[in-house]
């Protein structure tokens, strides 16, 4: 049976808007609506979804939680993400406590969540001991970025690393071979025992010191300054008094390597033992002068920070979630992709000599 011209066009218009009342059911299946959590930020009601082109949202407030206050390199790193977050429109804060000790950060973590900060950025004294509160936190709604020093995984969305794990350990090894020819005993300066990022890089340097080119460099201490500085210069001549044939120190903290080189330059082992590690050019600039250190590396803390705030403001905002793949735009220093274990690199370590240390001010 044939329909009439009329009738025809009629069937047209209810399938064109079925059609239409079909796709847009689609779209709200996928795409969900977003609504504001607990915290303050916008996170997605379909699986966790991220929205890669929401904007910033403003007024966010963000706290940074550093292992310790007045540290010269989280004073750096600290004032670079609080730059960042007065750039994104929202309210920064630094807050932290006196010493690095494994639970000192749980009391801060607590009062943060009780005041509905929209994120936290932490530095990690203890990868487990934040943990329970790090998860209550989350739980009130707060996103939690870790940089320099992760946490566990299930404390945080985000780990902000300053460089792979991997390339710092063995080029700290690489940088003080240099210096001694491969041969001779080494030690190394660290943190605390418990440091995440710090025992990270020692089990790489300590993988790359089996390489055949270091068979005749021997590891005989690891030891822990707990990035103090008076116990850092006391455990240096600690080393120097038991290693009497101690050739090169590894200190891969910025408070370790200025307390190692202070000692070493008002003593008898000026110029005769190697110091490398990581520190900030302001506080070794005298050191590499006076040719008690040849050369040392870091990246920009400044940098690190700015870019944990930038992630945070990502997650808060609802752009990203932390799964791998998501990306999100860290202002000035252009896009960031999320890697495997919702990691986020900053980029390679800069090495610092004589011949550059002037160039660079923090």
């Amino acid at each position: 049976m044939q329909l009439s011209t009329s009738a025809r066009h009629a069937r047209r218009r209810w399938a064109s808007v079925a059609l239409a009342v079909s796709f847009a059911l689609v779209l709200a299946a996928c795409g969900g609506t977003t609504k504001e959590s607990s915290g303050g930020g916008a996170t997605a009601t379909s699986a966790g979804a991220a929205n890669p082109s929401a904007q910033i949202k403003q007024g966010l407030k963000v706290a940074f939680l550093p292992k310790q206050l007045n540290n010269p390199y989280f004073t750096v790193a600290d004032a670079g993400g609080l730059a960042a977050v007065k750039e994104f429109g929202g309210e920064g804060k630094a807050v932290g406590p006196s010493e690095a000790s494994a639970s000192s950060q749980v009391s801060y973590i607590n009062t943060l969540a009780q005041q509905r900060q929209d994120a936290i950025v932490i530095s990690a004294n203890d990868p487990n001991a934040v943990v329970p509160a790090l998860k209550a936190a989350q739980g009130q709604g707060v996103k939690v970025v870790s940089f320099d020093s992760d946490t566990a995984p299930e404390g945080r969305q985000i780990f902000v690393n300053q460089a792979s794990a991997e390339d710092l350990g063995r080029s700290e090894v690489q940088l003080l071979a240099k210096q001694i020819d491969s041969t001779g005993d080494i030690a190394i300066l660290s943190a605390t025992p418990n440091a995440t990022n710090q025992n990270t890089w020692i089990k790489f340097m300590k993988d790359e010191l089996t390489k055949p080119e270091y068979k005749n460099m021997k590891l005989v201490k690891v030891a822990y300054g707990n990035d103090d500085d008076q116990d850092s210069f006391q455990q240096t001549q600690g080393l120097l008094q038991a290693y009497p044939n101690l050739k090169g120190i590894i200190s891969p903290t910025t408070v370790g390597i200025a307390a190692a080189a202070r000692y070493l330059s008002g003593s008898e082992y000026k110029g005769k033992v190697a110091l490398t590690g990581l520190g900030t050019p302001n506080q070794m600039r005298k050191f590499v002068q006076d040719g008690t250190v040849e050369a040392f590396e870091l990246w920009d803390p400044g940098k690190l920070g700015y870019l944990a705030a930038y992630a945070a403001a990502a997650l808060a905002s609802g752009q990203i979630s932390g799964k791998e793949g998501e990306s999100f735009k860290a202002g000035k220093l252009g896009d960031y992709k999320v890697g495997k274990d919702g990691e986020v690199l900053l980029g390679p370590p800069q090495v610092f000599d004589k011949d550059n240390i002037s160039q660079f001010d923090f």
